[in-house]
């Protein structure tokens, strides 16, 4: 097999994401062959021994591509582990043979659609920034809202230094004490759309992500699990496609030729 850069190798074989591949190599916690990796190395997946945290990584050879949704409940951590005890959305899939990992993050107290997967190319797919992939969240805020915080967050407001970009903003109930919104943003960052509600003076008190791209979530309970159908995976491809550019020759031969994958073949409630 050809050479290939070790956040891929790593991503490929199920472990975590690209992006948390690279962190985890900055980190030190990565060797090839029992040396130290470096950020950019690459190496020979199958020949090469490598190793997270003193963890042998699985070859990428044998892997059967996963796609799911979850409906991460309130009270989980989106990681694969933590070492304070908390629970994470990870133990919701525990009953797969594959190993998978989230697809970017829900915060501990939010819920709702969190997609899973083993396939490095399609989780960058769905969280380049470039790709400005549409996400929708149900807000329950404390406050009555105006036109004015209509206005501000639909145009954009600072958080963490930066501007937002625009975002969709519709007042679905109002009552006293308590307003529901729906938002609909291009961006990923932390916690945005709470930080993003605290700029306007406004205050959360429910968060729930319906939907991502054209996928909703249905009638999914809290802590489920559900595949995804071939055409679902085309339809973010082709969102992420539209809202990027063109895919990669790469990307283009996976979809035309795909690898072993299951497809909307299971829908459980996780442990």
């Amino acid at each position: 097999m050809e050479e290939a850069r070790l956040q891929k190798i790593i991503a490929d074989s199920g472990y975590c994401s690209r992006r948390q591949a690279e962190a985890l190599i900055a980190d030190g916690k990565v060797k090839v062959n029992g040396r130290p990796a470096q950020v950019g190395q690459k190496a020979v997946p199958g020949k090469d021994i490598i190793t997270v945290d003193g963890e042998r990584i699985a070859s990428p050879k044998k892997k059967q591509n996963i796609y799911l949704m979850l409906y991460k409940p309130r009270g989980y951590l989106t990681a694969m582990s933590d070492d304070r005890g908390r629970k994470c959305v990870t133990e919701l899939v525990a009953d797969l043979e594959e190993r998978v990992y989230p697809v970017g993050r829900l915060d501990l107290n939010s819920e709702g659609m969190l997609l899973f997967t083993n396939d490095g190319d399609f989780a960058n797919a769905m969280m380049h920034p470039s790709h400005q992939i549409p996400k929708t969240y149900r807000v329950t805020v404390r406050e009555k809202v105006t036109e004015e915080h209509q206005i501000s967050l639909s145009t954009g407001v600072e958080i963490d230094g930066y501007m937002t970009s625009p975002a969709t903003v519709r007042v679905v109930t109002e009552e006293d004490n308590r307003t529901v919104l729906l938002i609909t943003i291009t961006e990923g960052r932390n916690r945005q759309i709470r930080k993003m509600c605290e700029a306007v003076g406004l205050t959360v008190a429910r968060l729930k992500r319906i939907s991502i791209g054209s996928l909703r979530m249905g009638m999914l309970q809290p802590g489920e699990y559900r595949m995804l159908t071939k055409e679902e995976v085309d339809a973010l491809y082709e969102t992420a496609r539209r809202k990027g550019g063109q895919p990669t020759a790469k990307e283009s031969a996976s979809r035309a030729k795909p690898r072993s994958a299951s497809f909307g073949r299971q829908q459980r409630r996780g442990r």
